[in-house]
């Protein structure tokens, strides 16, 4: 068909979509878009292989340091009960202490021939900084004078001396978890080494873990065993007591073959 625009039309025409971009002629053959990609498929040249990048070693992990191996070292390290306590004070890789209001390191006479090692700080303990001053501490009170020892007592042959396996209290007094146990177990040892004593009382599962590495006090109790190099006797802990009172005729049991086992110590 003949066109019927002027050569100065046409060329105004021209210039305007080449100014819109449309830079290449329409060809006279109709084309189908649908075939395009096969045959540009077809037609496309291989991009050029990159030569293979040389492997790059990840970063080696850093191990931390063994937090049950620092505790042994800072225990270790401790010649007597005060440098224990600043080594338990200034240890850094238990949590507990984030969250703690004092640190409860022990109560009682370190000359005392029973020793007695607890679970953990409950509320009142953590805001007095002692162990065994609440509800539970008052019962071992009255379960210690029934067979003749108190905790304030200045005779050896009287007294008793008291800590816990956790000198922290754990939040919302949940029970320590066993790799809170093992970094706090170096420096329950160190305590029992340095006040020496003639017994361990091992009040409840956490301390039963602990010092003897296993757990079920219903089946402990009563029994006597070894614990940190000491005869240690398995107890109900006072806590449960309040809980079960029927328990306490098996307490009362256990309580009585500990003073005769003193007895028998001559302490």
């Amino acid at each position: 068909m003949e066109s019927t625009l002027s050569p100065h039309d046409a060329l105004a025409s021209l210039i305007w979509q080449i100014e819109l971009g449309a830079t290449e002629a329409i060809g006279d053959a109709p084309v189908n878009r649908y075939e395009l990609p096969e045959k540009a498929a077809k037609t496309a040249v291989a991009p050029k292989a990159e030569p293979p990048r040389a492997a790059v070693a990840a970063p080696a992990l850093v191990a931390g340091p063994d937090p049950a191996a620092a505790a042994q070292a800072a225990a270790a390290a401790a010649m007597d009960l005060e440098a224990l306590r600043a080594a338990l004070g200034a240890y850094p890789h238990c949590e507990l202490k984030r969250g703690a209001r004092n640190l409860v390191f022990s109560d009682g006479n370190p000359a005392a021939r029973v020793m007695i090692i607890g679970e953990a700080p409950g509320r009142d303990e953590d805001q007095q900084g002692k162990p065994f001053v609440g509800r539970a501490g008052q019962l071992l009170d009255r379960m210690l004078a029934a067979i003749g020892l108190m905790r304030g007592a200045e005779a050896p042959q009287e007294a008793v001396y008291i800590t816990n396996v956790l000198p922290w209290r754990p939040p919302q007094n949940r029970d320590p978890n066993a790799e809170e146990i093992a970094m706090m177990r170096p420096f329950v040892a160190r305590h029992v080494a340095l006040v020496n004593p003639a017994a361990v009382v091992l009040m409840g599962n956490i301390s039963c873990e602990a010092g003897l590495g296993q757990r079920g006090i219903t089946r402990l109790r009563g029994r006597w065993a070894e614990a940190y190099g000491k005869p240690a006797l398995p107890m109900f802990h006072p806590a449960y007591l309040l809980r079960t009172p029927a328990a306490k005729r098996e307490a009362w049991a256990d309580l009585l073959a500990l003073k005769a086992r003193l007895r028998e110590m001559g302490a």
